[in-house]
C-alpha cells in the first residue's frame, strides 16, 4: 500500500470515527428535563418521524462500530460496520429528503457517507476479507 494510499485511509477513517463517536454519544445522552427543549439529537429524530427510542439503539451501534474500525483485526467484523454505517447514513440522507429538508440538512450525513466510502475502498489488505 502506498503512501498516499496509508494517508488517506487513515485520514478518513479517523475523521469518519470522530464523526461517528460524536453522533453517537449525543444519541446516547438523549435524556432532557420535562418541558425542556428537546436536544438536537430528539429534535432530529421526531423532525425525521423516527421515534426517540431509536437513538440509543444508533447511538450503541454507532460506537461499537467505531471499536471495530479501528481495532487491529476483525475485517469480517469491519466489512459489517462499514455496511451498517452505509445503511445509517444512507438511511439519514433519505429521511432528509423525504421530509423536504434543505440541502444544508443533509451534508452532514453526506460527508460522514463520503468519509466512509474514502475509508472503505482505501483499506490496507490486512483490513479486508479477501
Amino acid at each position: 500500500m502506498s503512501k498516499r494510499n496509508t494517508i488517506i485511509y487513515w485520514t478518513s477513517t479517523l475523521w469518519l470515527a470522530l464523526g461517528m463517536v460524536s453522533t453517537g454519544i449525543v444519541q446516547l445522552t438523549h435524556q432532557y428535563a420535562e418541558g425542556a427543549l428537546a436536544p438536537p439529537g430528539v429534535y432530529g429524530m421526531i423532525h425525521l418521524g423516527f421515534p426517540e427510542y431509536l437513538l440509543t439503539f444508533l447511538g450503541v451501534c454507532k460506537l461499537l462500530g467505531v471499536i471495530i474500525l479501528l481495532a487491529p483485526k476483525f475485517p469480517v467484523l469491519k466489512e459489517w460496520a462499514y455496511a451498517g454505517f452505509f445503511f445509517t447514513m444512507t438511511g439519514a440522507v433519505y429521511a432528509h429528503i423525504a421530509v423536504n429538508d434543505a440541502a444544508v440538512e443533509l451534508l452532514p450525513s453526506a460527508l460522514l457517507l463520503l468519509l466512509l466510502a474514502l475509508s472503505w475502498y482505501f483499506r490496507p489488505a490486512s483490513r479486508r476479507t479477501t
